[in-house]
């Protein structure tokens, strides 16, 4: 109701503009949907987010214009047509602050290098708009705080535009072990963009829909242990995952507060470093734009993970194509074909932290929302739910809530214990230790499986998944995929691992490789894998 009630308001807005004669919206009527046979974007809106920012910069468009064009194709290709369901809740005050960019713009004034720049933030990041931030939860419906993230303070000040909230994994995923990724209680199931029949993947699956979509310029995610590497991976876009602490994580709904962190989703590696100089705020904070460099893969000795590579055979033939693209930029390639020694018991104990870090982290972020939120605990949290079971429980259960609920403090030793030792098993004795014994400067993997079909009776049923990013998120290191080509239509992306606080240097090596591979696919909007000729033809009795 929420999310209607904006887009009926914005709508109403937008009937009361008349565009200038040059603006593209000039042919249609701002009222009315685009009915559209090819959803691709088109023009301005299929660039990336630094060609969006030169256009804004240049004059070739207003920040007003861009607006409307965006707004027209969320009407388009996610309330309608396909139906992507990746925005949840839209900005009704947007088209004004827009004009008032403009009009600092006209007086000489810009704010930043993001002036006028529209940026869709996952749902579960505070903005002092007239949003609420619900984590797509009947229970935070009512959840407006009149508070900036300083992710989103950052933004603001570099002149970027918040055009709205991305729907999400409920609770970024993290209310059952049953769950079907992309789904909300608010926002039902996003579709992936690329065939609408698979899985969108991670918490931050609107985050990563949108931003293929091109319904904004970029996107922000959130991830604990995969939830922006993952829909980054099969949406077909780039996703950075920072080092934990690069970006701050206050007034953001959290899981766990020694691997949560906010990161960019976009086209571009250059968008995304362009979106990291804004939302940064951490000491160790650098010009990460300054740092890209088309030739930083030369010389340096890169360690493949083999080990990680799994068997899915089209997945490997991306990958060894990947690994020349990166030969012929000047890397050095180190095979590693042993994984790091492995702690028994480690899964336990990861899922451990995290729920004993849930738990302290909701209710104290509970206890900070408005009088508008009844649920001040995890505690009442549950009882909620279970009083909402026919929408809130329709699909799957709150196992993960009952269990995180049933632990005592951080005090615990046996919590403090778990936490010391997956860090140590993925810091000092797994990433750091790779790239001290081999000598090599950043590890890469494929970033991920290829996207399983939506499931709502089983929930997520996933392939094995290949890659080292459960590492990268518990050690709290920073991960960059990037696209390195499709699988049957379908997106899949090579990751970049560092080491702590070595974020320059990884976007810097993901963007060599970016720039001389070039292999992001535009979505297709296909309905699922019949649409494919091939495909089809051999589903048929002959």
């Amino acid at each position: 109701m929420i999310r209607l009630l904006l887009i009926t308001s914005i709508i109403s807005a937008l009937s009361q503009c008349s565009p200038p004669s040059s603006s593209p919206l000039n042919s249609q009527p701002d009222t009315q949907p685009i009915v559209a046979t090819n959803y691709s974007a088109q023009d301005l809106l299929a660039g990336t987010l630094p060609e969006i920012a030169d256009a804004l910069r240049g004059g070739e468009i207003s920040a007003e214009e861009l607006v409307k064009l965006y707004l027209l194709r969320i009407t388009q290709v996610d309330q309608s047509g396909p139906s992507l369901q990746s925005v949840l809740t839209l900005n009704p005050d947007i088209l004004q602050q827009a004009r008032a960019l403009d009009e600092k713009r006209a007086a000489g004034e810009p704010l930043g290098p993001l002036h006028g720049v529209p940026i869709l933030l996952k749902d579960n990041i505070e903005t002092s708009d007239q949003m609420p931030t619900t984590a797509g939860a009947l229970a935070l419906k009512n959840n407006l705080t009149g508070r900036d993230s300083p992710l989103v303070a950052g933004l603001r000040e570099a002149g970027a535009l918040i055009l709205g909230k991305t729907n999400l994994s409920q609770w970024a995923n993290f209310r059952s072990n049953h769950s079907m990724s992309g789904w909300t209680a608010l926002g039902g199931q996003v579709r992936n963009p690329h065939m609408l029949s698979r899985n969108p993947c991670g918490s931050s699956s609107g985050s990563g829909a949108a931003a293929a979509a091109s319904l904004a310029a970029g996107t922000v995610g959130t991830e604990t242990n995969g939830s922006v590497i993952c829909p980054s991976n099969v949406n077909g876009v780039v996703g950075f995952k920072p080092s934990v602490g690069l970006v701050s994580q206050q007034y953001i709904v959290p899981i766990s507060a020694s691997q949560d962190t906010a990161g960019p989703m976009t086209k571009s590696v250059k968008g995304a470093a362009m979106m990291l100089n804004a939302m940064a705020t951490g000491p160790l904070k650098t010009d990460y734009v300054a740092g890209l460099e088309e030739g930083a893969l030369s010389g340096i000795r890169v360690g493949v993970l083999r080990y990680s590579v799994g068997n899915n055979r089209d997945i490997v033939e991306l990958f060894d194509s990947a690994l020349l693209e990166l030969e012929a930029a000047g890397a050095i390639l180190v095979e590693i074909q042993e994984r790091p020694t492995q702690v028994e018991g480690f899964g336990s104990f990861t899922s451990s932290v995290m729920k004993y870090e849930f738990k302290a982290g909701l209710n104290e972020y509970l206890a900070s929302t408005p009088d508008t939120v009844a649920t001040r605990s995890l505690t009442e949290l549950i009882e909620f739910n279970i009083e909402n079971a026919e929408v809130e429980l329709a699909l799957f259960g709150q196992d993960i809530f009952e269990e995180s609920n049933a632990l005592s403090g951080l005090e615990n030793p046996v919590y403090i214990s778990a936490r010391n030792t997956i860090q140590s098993a993925s810091r000092e004795n797994g990433i750091d230790a790779l790239l001290r014994d081999f000598r090599v400067g950043v590890l890469v993997a494929p970033s991920g499986p290829v996207s399983p079909r939506i499931d709502p009776i089983n929930g997520d049923v996933w392939p094995p998944f290949p890659g080292a990013g459960g590492m990268a998120a518990i050690a709290g290191y920073p991960h960059l995929t990037v696209p390195m080509g499709v699988v049957h239509k379908i997106p899949v992306g090579i990751s970049f691992i560092g080491a702590n606080n070595a974020d320059a240097k990884v976007l810097s090596y993901g963007y060599a490789f970016e720039q001389r591979s070039m292999l992001r696919a535009e979505p297709q909007y296909l309905e699922n894998a019949e649409a494919i000729s091939v495909i089809s033809s051999a589903m048929k009795r002959k």
